[in-house]
């Protein structure tokens, strides 16, 4: 099991609900704040077609999706040096990136085994990346024998491609460029749409008005095809954006039914979790969590001391998002069954729950490793941790219903 932190950093969190248009206000976290949630969620306009691969609902029911759930660790792997991106392999392995050292490599989960990615591929990022603050080597995405990166240069945070043959990384060609790169909110997540084209969030790169500004690349979510191309039925034609106003956008995913998933740093009041509706405007830097008006509001919200929100993972049953700051892995139980949502209903969510608080450090990244099963990765070597004895960590969560 993996070694816990000291229990003075745990923390329940309590949350409340908004219904309608009436907002209830939840109890203190242990950051002292106060959290939200919408429900129901407005519809949203998703990419179109097909389902994401994700983790099925525990086998208690229908009614345990809103119940506390329970969450044993084990760890997989460690002495990984500031991890940032996960990826999962066709064969199970999976592929991890170090932020800072400008470095893959590939973890054996049933051994727990780390092996170097080797190459020209390997020697490229390692020679062009330019790791500062919160930029480096970041996203990773794959695709059969295709591996999708988001390095930091520089001059600019650019997507790069090639194939990956074992551990060997050929040599890689630039699909985006010119993305705007800063040591801080430099955005950096990147995942494959159920529709099969390849999304990118980038940071507003300290250039807050950057977010608001459509012919800018900053404070975006990117749809573009696996060449680099505007997507086919973006809200301009021509254009990569998918949707703007965001701050620092770090985790994407989706339900069965296609809906889209973002987490989202605030600045000083409230982190978010957002459904990504295409075109939309999410309001930054006029607004951080719900404010109505033009801009569309967070389906749920926690002060900044409390989550912090990284990577983000979505399950039949729930939206997980893995907290830095907050030291914890937020769950956000939806609401409905698998086949409800994949048939075209967007049910709302239940009570945000605080999983692992204080327990492993800061969370940097969480993936679906089966039913039940996730992946998440610490991130306490980066700087602003508080590194443990083996840190930094590959963990497996298993969550059950709790009782």
């Amino acid at each position: 099991m993996a070694l816990h932190r000291s229990a003075r950093r745990r923390s329940l969190a309590l949350v409340c609900s908004l219904a309608g248009a009436a907002l209830a206000l939840g109890a203190c976290t242990g950051g002292g704040g106060e959290a939200g949630v919408v429900s129901p969620s407005p519809s949203a306009t998703t990419a179109p077609g097909g389902t994401t691969p994700g983790g099925e609902a525990p086998a208690s029911g229908t009614d345990a999706w809103d119940g506390e759930v329970e969450a044993s660790v084990e760890t997989v792997a460690e002495g990984l040096d500031v991890p940032w991106g996960l990826a999962p392999l066709p064969d199970g392995r999976l592929l991890v990136t170090l932020r800072d050292a400008a470095r893959l490599v590939v973890v054996d989960p049933a051994t727990g085994g780390v092996d170097d990615v080797t190459g020209p591929g390997a020697d490229q990022v390692a020679a062009e990346t330019r790791p500062q603050g919160e930029a480096g080597l970041l996203g990773v995405a794959v695709e059969g024998d295709t591996v999708f990166l988001y390095r930091t240069g520089d001059f600019d945070n650019a997507v790069l491609r090639g194939t990956l043959d074992g551990t060997v990384l050929g040599a890689l060609t630039a699909v985006v460029t010119g993305i705007p790169m800063a040591a801080n909110h430099d955005g950096g997540r990147l995942a494959l749409g159920p529709d099969g084209y390849l999304y990118i969030s980038t940071g507003d790169a300290g250039l807050r008005d950057a977010a608001q500004d459509q012919a800018s690349l900053a404070g975006k979510i990117l749809r573009v095809t696996t060449d680099g191309d505007p997507a086919p039925g973006n809200p301009s034609p021509g254009s990569p954006l998918w949707s703007y106003g965001h701050r620092n956008v770090q985790g994407l995913g989706w339900d069965a039914g296609g809906r889209m998933f973002a987490s989202e740093f605030g600045q000083s009041t409230l982190d978010e979790l957002n459904v990504i509706v295409a075109g939309e405007n999410y309001g930054w830097p006029a607004a951080e969590g719900p404010v109505g008006g033009a801009f569309t509001d967070p389906v749920a919200w926690w002060p900044t001391s409390d989550a912090s929100p990284s990577g983000l993972a979505v399950t039949d049953e729930a939206v997980y998002l893995a907290g830095l700051r907050g030291e914890r892995l937020w769950r956000v139980p939806l609401l409905g069954t698998p086949d409800d949502v994949a048939a075209g209903a967007s049910p709302g969510f239940g009570t945000p729950q605080a999983l692992l608080a204080g327990e492993h450090g800061r969370l940097r990244a969480v993936h679906v490793a089966g039913p039940g099963e996730l992946y998440v990765l610490t991130s306490n070597t980066d700087g602003r941790g508080d590194p443990a004895e083996g840190d930094d960590r590959l963990l497996r969560v298993r969550v059950t219903p709790a009782g």
